[in-house]
């Protein structure tokens, strides 16, 4: 199978959480796919994986970055659809978080594919019907990789 359904936004964030149980530190999600499509479903996911609140995630399109506490690791949450530039985002520090011991999850990060490490696990959504998404983990060479 080379990639997932999700038939709700609790099972999108399910997913995520049985990713978040193996993660150290370091790890970083770069995440793409249409508005509603359930990036911040995902990231709330991962959330409740490292113990965090789920609850309290919210996309942090206006403020750029959110930062969660409290869990197995800290939570750093970028979007990327309102940054202008790389050099915006640099200025904001994001190649710090790059090296931070925290878990880093980047919604639209395919805006700015070049500041992403190779290390990063990128996942496309894609809206398939109202209720259901498609989502896909995708090799830096852009081959969808099995799940």
């Amino acid at each position: 199978m080379d990639s997932i359904i999700s038939h709700s936004p609790e099972e999108t964030e399910a997913f995520a959480l049985a990713l978040a149980a193996s993660l150290t530190g370091g790890a970083i999600f770069a995440l793409c796919g249409d508005l509603g499509a359930g990036k911040t479903r995902f990231v709330r996911g991962l959330a409740a994986g490292l113990g965090i609140d789920p609850n309290i995630v919210s996309s942090p399109t206006f403020t750029l970055i959110h930062e969660y506490a409290g869990g197995k690791f800290p939570l750093c949450h970028f979007d990327f659809y309102r940054a202008g530039s790389m050099d915006e985002l640099l200025q904001a520090g994001f190649d710090d978080y790059l090296r931070a011991d925290c878990v880093l999850a980047i919604e639209w990060a395919d805006k700015f594919p070049r500041l992403l490490p190779a290390t990063a696990r990128r996942f496309c959504f894609s809206l398939k019907s109202e209720n259901e998404r498609e989502i896909s983990e995708v090799g830096v060479d852009g081959a969808i990789r099995f799940l």
